[in-house]
Parts: structure tokens; sequence; C-alpha cells
């Protein structure tokens, strides 16, 4: 029997697209938490200047991707495989943040992530800034910080390799996601490049996302993407030799709900880019946690590096992090934090994260109930 719908619990907002499945597993949470269904403000409405909200609703933002008007409204280009556009998305996001914030707020609504969090998070120079000051471990970058270098175009990135003795690096749109526009650089002296990446340059030098990873092998082609995408704004990090699972590079995503990690998948991949949609596949957690403990390590250290880095979001419910684990599985760095990071269906909780039964939408619906009931509870006097 399903449960009865909690007419005094919280509603939700989610502005998201219509029939997207972010937006349906959510819904879908919801209702099994016995809550009224999330009313839906599609990206559309509120990137063209409308936005309405009620009293009291909690509202949550959700991907944008999957549509191509939207694609088309925020990076003004007509397909959506392009890849160039990506600092035109960062500007007309924010501004569709902007207009969410302000009618939430006239409406007494509240939002569930931060604007000002948002900003950050999508940008990786910002990001990546922010978690260094933190002390959250962090692969070296010349592109953030306090003297962050501004990438001009291929011949300043090799400059800015020499300068700082990284012949490995990875090249990433500062604004980009899903790997889109990454490059793993090898470098060997003048003429000497090698570029993993998914993307796919045509005979008029436009730049497409390919499901296919590919290498360029020529300095020529690999100026070429690069001085495409440096006027979006590029971000430059070191290059961090990471850990093996049965004869594959690995790493984690790894899902943080109000400051606790509550979920985990391990990528593993034969090249670089462990992104599932790239070729990638889910790792064995167990076998990781495994390896930790070989070495001496604590799996609860790893799990509270992911916590420190969504605790410089303190505005924002769910956030995933990249968990990068060294050659050996004894350290841990953060690559990035995303904001759109919990699309991981049919994964459970974490033993001991107290989500052990529930998907990352479950935790999310079970983690603002637990908010709810708490700040009511301190609002109402004792007897």
């Amino acid at each position: 029997m399903s449960p009865s719908v909690n007419e005094d619990g919280p509603r939700f907002a989610v502005v998201g697209n219509p029939g997207n499945r972010r937006v349906g597993f959510f819904r879908e949470a919801v209702r099994a938490a016995g809550l009224p269904d999330a009313r839906v403000v599609p990206w559309r409405e509120v990137l063209t200047g409308g936005a309405g909200f009620l009293p009291g609703e909690l509202v949550r933002l959700d991907s944008p991707g999957e549509d191509a008007e939207v694609d088309r409204l925020l990076r003004g280009v007509d397909d959506p495989a392009r890849v160039e556009g990506s600092g035109r998305w960062y500007a007309s996001f924010l501004d569709g943040v902007s207009v969410v914030a302000r009618a939430a707020a006239a409406a007494g609504a509240r939002m569930l992530d931060g604007p000002d969090d948002l900003a950050v998070l999508f940008d990786k120079r910002l990001c990546h800034g922010v978690l260094d000051t933190a002390g959250v471990p962090v692969p070296a970058s010349p592109t953030s910080g306090p003297e962050a270098a501004v990438v001009r175009d291929w011949s300043h990135v090799r400059e800015l390799l020499r300068e700082h003795r990284m012949p490995r690096a990875f090249v990433k749109p500062a604004h980009g996601s899903s790997a889109s526009g990454v490059l793993a650089l090898e470098t060997a002296g003048p003429g000497r490049v090698r570029a993993t990446t998914s993307v796919e340059r045509d005979a008029q030098g436009r730049l497409y996302n390919s499901l296919r990873v590919r290498r360029y092998t020529t300095e020529q082609e690999v100026a070429a993407i690069v001085d495409a995408l440096a006027p979006d704004g590029l971000h430059v990090e070191r290059w961090l030799p990471k850990a093996a699972q049965r004869g594959r590079v690995a790493d984690l995503r790894v899902v943080v709900v109000a400051g606790r990690a509550t979920h985990a998948v391990v990528r593993t991949s034969r090249t670089p880019m462990t992104n599932l949609h790239l070729g990638g596949a889910r790792g064995d957690l167990d076998e990781v946690r495994a390896a930790v403990a070989a070495v001496g390590g604590c799996w609860r250290d790893a799990l509270a590096v992911c916590e420190r880095a969504a605790a410089c979001f303190p505005a924002t419910l769910c956030v995933g992090v990249d968990l990068l684990p060294g050659t050996g599985w004894r350290r841990f760095a953060v690559g990035e934090v995303n904001a759109f990071g919990d699309l991981l269906p049919g994964l459970t909780g974490l033993p001991g994260s107290g989500a052990e039964r529930w998907n990352t939408y479950e935790a999310q619906v079970a983690a603002v109930r637990e908010r709810t009931t708490t700040r009511n509870d301190r609002a109402v006097p004792t007897p």
C-alpha cells in the first residue's frame, strides 16, 4: 500500500525540463515519501523571463540539459552536439538562476541551491580556487587562485605547462560538463604532444562532442582545438596518476547530501576519461574499500574529503564530488564538484550513511523533510 499524502509536509517545485529523466526521478522520490507531487517550472519559461512560485515552496534547480531548445537559449547554437558556446551558456544560466531567485524571494519560497554556490560550481577555475583555499586536496593548477592565469590560446597553454613543470595536464572548458571539450594532454618537448579527448573537429574547424574517445598527435590539431575553446575560458590542472582496478584507471563519484556522503560509484576506463557515457564502466566499491584498507588507509577518511569539498557550498543541498584516488589508493584529491551530480540510477546508499535503502533523490527528499521537521520543532515552544 502506498503511503498517504501528507498535506502538511514540504512542497517542492522543480526548475527543470518537463519529461526529463532527472525531473521524473525526483518527482518519483517525492511521491514515494507520501508528499504532494513536485510542481515543474520549465527552464524554457525561466530563460524567457518567466518563473512563478508559491509561498513556502522548496525550489530545486535541476539540469537544463538534454533539451535542444533550452540549449539554444543558453548557448546560442542550433546543434546541441557543438562544444563551443560554454561561456555564453554560463552567463545565460546564471541569468536564469537570478530570475528564479528573485521570483522565489518575492513569493516567499526557499531555494535548495544557492545562487552564489552555483556561480562557483559552474566555473572550474573558481571552484578549484575555493577548494584549495579551504584546504581540500586538489590537483595543482595555474588557472585558479588569486594569481590565476587567463588562458589566451594554445601557445599560452604550452607556456603554462613549461613554467609549472606539467608535462601531463588536463585542459578543461571552465564552464563545461560531462567531459565536453576536455583534453588529457601529454607533452614532451617542442612539436611532441598527444591529446586524448572526445572532441571531434570537422573540416570547417567546428568542434563536436563525440561518444568516441580519440587521440590527436600533432601540435597543429591540438592547437586548433585549444584556440577554438580558449575564448569561452579554460582551466588547466596537473594530471594526477590515478589508482587502477582490474587493469583500468579508476575514480569515484561521491554524492553528498546535506553534508553527508550518502552514495558512491566507482568509474573505470581504459582512457583518461572515466565518464560512463564515454565507455567507462562501473567498478566494484567493495574492492575499493578493501584496497584502501590493505594499505593502511581509512575509507571513511576518503569520504570525509568529499564532505569537506561539499561544505564549501553550504547553501546547496546536494553535490556530486569527483574523487581521484592516487596510485596505490593511499591519497585522494578532488577533481570537480558537480551541482547536478546525482544522476546514478539504481544506486542505493552507502552502509552507515543513513541512506542505505534510498536512491540519491530519495535521500535528498528525506534530508529536506528532516530539516523541515527540525525547523518546525524549534519554532514550537516547549510546554
